[in-house]
């Protein structure tokens, strides 16, 4: 028998995101040996783009800023181990990618032939899905894989 399918799980620092792996690990990695090999990406900001270099001054803070992204997706990664630990999956991978969330999932499918990603909705309505772009829109049509989009349920008040 081959190797199993990758599936990417793009992760950021949102309980979108989170929930997004715990509902993947709940509802498709079993007691049993699991299906696919799990590969979880997080896209690091740039310091640049977290900050858009407003002005003078602005390089002065990039290190910092570059510190900051830095221990952000260390405590993501870690966060991510310990949900898939208490899981039982203990067979992950966790790749730290610096720059645009899609195009660093999209690559990520490509780079290990991925058969399947999946992808939190933040569940932003039209108007900021246009001014922010939606990540899980782009993924959906131009991963070059099938593509789960996991949405949190409402919650009814």
């Amino acid at each position: 028998m081959g190797e199993k399918p990758v599936m990417v799980v793009g992760l950021d620092d949102s309980e979108h995101s989170f929930y997004a792996l715990e509902w993947t690990l709940e509802h498709l990695f079993g007691p049993s040996p699991p299906p696919f090999k799990l590969l979880i990406v997080h896209a690091k900001p740039t310091a640049t783009s977290a900050i858009g270099l407003a002005g003078p001054g602005g390089a002065d803070v990039l290190p910092y800023v570059e510190a900051d992204l830095r221990k952000i997706s260390s405590r993501i990664a870690e966060k991510a181990k310990k949900i898939c630990s208490a899981k039982s999956v203990n067979d992950v991978v966790v790749e730290i990618v610096e720059g645009d969330a899609r195009s660093v999932l999209c690559d990520a499918v490509e780079k290990h032939h991925a058969s399947m990603l999946v992808v939190g909705s933040h569940g932003y309505g039209v108007l900021k899905r246009t001014v922010l772009g939606s990540v899980s829109d782009y993924c959906a049509h131009h991963a070059h894989c099938s593509v789960m989009i996991v949405k949190r349920p409402k919650i009814k008040a």
